[in-house]
């Protein structure tokens, strides 16, 4: 069995192993599709997702709830709407560090695009110091996925940074323009 350096339970990582298999592509054409991964069932007041308050309650039931959610490191999970801003899904989409977060709105938008149905995108992350102020390079990409999302018509709502006991809207700060 293989451990890991911090001595996690070896069970753990050898399950983890098992379901999580990359993508290959074959060298000849195949048809490919989106599953679901697991049922998130929520209470129907909180489907909705149309406020950052919203937003950082969904991501403390179900994002933090992930096998692969790291509270150490950086995370960062796009939540799928559709056009009545009612959660679809949502999806891990980066595990960074400490302190770094390696985002391109190409995997940002891709189960989005895949999925089909979907016409808005909110974006958060956790910042594992605890304070949720925005960095400059969290205003960038911000700024990269609001202009990569007019150009698919998937609209970005919002980008909610999680900290310890509060949580930060770029939309609410003005970083996203209308």
């Amino acid at each position: 069995m293989n451990t890991d350096p911090q001595g996690s339970n070896p069970l753990i990582i050898e399950a983890a192993a098992r379901i999580v298999k990359p993508v290959r592509f074959q060298s000849y054409p195949c048809e490919y599709k989106v599953v679901s991964l697991r049922e998130c069932p929520m209470p129907d007041d909180m489907s909705l997702c149309d406020t950052p308050d919203l937003a950082a309650a969904y991501w403390r039931t179900h994002v933090v709830t992930h096998p692969h959610f790291n509270p150490d490191c950086e995370c960062l999970a796009a939540f799928m709407l559709n056009t009545r801003r009612r959660i679809k899904g949502h999806y891990l989409v980066s595990i960074g560090t400490l302190d770094t977060l390696l985002v391109h709105p190409r995997e940002v938008f891709r189960l989005a695009i895949m999925a089909g149905g979907i016409s808005a995108i909110v974006v958060a992350h956790n910042h594992p110091s605890g304070e949720a102020t925005p960095s400059e390079a969290d205003i960038r990409v911000t700024r990269d996925l609001f202009r990569a999302g007019q150009l698919l018509k998937i609209e970005l709502l919002d980008h909610v940074i999680i900290g310890t006991a509060t949580f930060s809207s770029l939309r609410s700060l003005g970083y996203l323009y209308t």
